[in-house]
């Protein structure tokens, strides 16, 4: 964690947010924090791939509908059954969408082979936890049971997200095991929230100057959670009594990053547990960086290896 230099695109990227003088999303009121976020996402990223579908889906939900984006290859048939990939998007329970992770679903579709399903799932305050968990198992469980129609593989389903998406995704992959549901073929879990208590090393040592802080994290919590809820592991999927029996891990971590250490405990537990992990540091990048490929050379590498683990899930 302190033994390599921030990567200068990296170091480049907090300099320019800092000459801007905007404000962070998390001194803001949620409503005006999402757009923030947002509009602060769409300088770093990559140029969108054209794919074969991109459409919008709903599905019913305890809030209502659901919003779900579904994602299809160039040139893939739409008839071609193709695993798929469930994916849940970051920005702490509270700010991100569709629209923020549009970028790295499709490169994940195309370079991987996989149908995407974005989800939209709900966001705190307005509903706190555990809303998004419900939210994030209907979707799963909505691709499997449809999986015909969809022309999707049942038995190469897989979750990811990153950040609150990659703890939503370990916690899905958590909940459904064991169960008449769909039996999950891997888990993508890119920098993840594993334990709400946030008390290792890097959540103090890298506490600030990066991407995300401290700070922005007790904004994200206080939003979600009440701390009554930290150890639910279904907020904390670190502190789950049993991680025997899971699907094969891909777990992404970034140097500079207060969630870094909990990325790896997780990690290190789940293989403990008997479980299939492989594990990657990019020990010079900071939080959030896989979705800034217009800016940084290794989150296209990062991106890349996703892809091709994906793609050994295929197998």
């Amino acid at each position: 964690m302190q033994e390599f230099r921030l990567d200068p695109q990296a170091q480049a990227v907090l300099d320019r947010a800092r000459a801007t003088g905007a404000p962070r999303p998390t001194s803001l009121p949620p409503v005006q924090a999402r757009q923030a976020y947002k509009g602060s996402r769409l300088p770093t990223q990559p140029k969108p791939r054209a794919l074969s579908v991109w459409r919008e889906l709903e599905l019913p939900n305890a809030g209502g509908q659901l919003p779900v984006r579904e994602y299809r290859p160039a040139g893939c048939a739409a008839d071609h059954v193709l695993p798929a990939l469930v994916f849940f998007h970051g920005g702490g329970w509270v700010i991100g969408d569709r629209d923020t992770h549009d970028v790295l679903c499709r490169d994940l579709c195309d370079l991987a082979g996989y149908a995407v399903f974005s989800v939209d799932y709900r966001l705190a305050p307005e509903h706190r936890f555990p809303a998004a968990v419900e939210d994030a198992e209907t979707a799963t469980r909505w691709v499997a049971e449809r999986a015909a129609e969809l022309a999707i593989d049942p038995a190469r389903i897989v979750v990811g997200g990153d950040s609150a998406g990659g703890n939503l995704a370990a916690v899905i992959a958590l909940s459904l095991r064991g169960q008449a549901g769909p039996a999950l073929a891997g888990q993508l879990l890119i920098y993840p929230v594993t334990d709400q208590h946030a008390a290792t090393d890097s959540c103090r040592i890298l506490a600030n100057g990066y991407t995300l802080t401290a700070a922005d994290m007790v904004w994200f919590r206080n939003h979600y959670l009440d701390q009554g809820q930290y150890g639910d592991w279904r907020a904390s999927p670190l502190l789950a009594p049993d991680l025997t029996r899971l699907p094969p891990a891909l777990v992404l971590t970034a140097g500079y990053d207060p969630l870094h250490d909990e990325g790896r405990l997780y990690a290190d537990a789940l293989a403990e547990a008997g479980n299939a992990v492989q594990y990657l540091d990019f020990a010079r990048q900071m939080h959030g960086f896989i979705g800034m490929g217009g800016v940084i050379d290794e989150a296209n590498t990062a991106v890349r290896l996703c892809a091709d683990w994906l793609r050994q899930r295929l197998r």
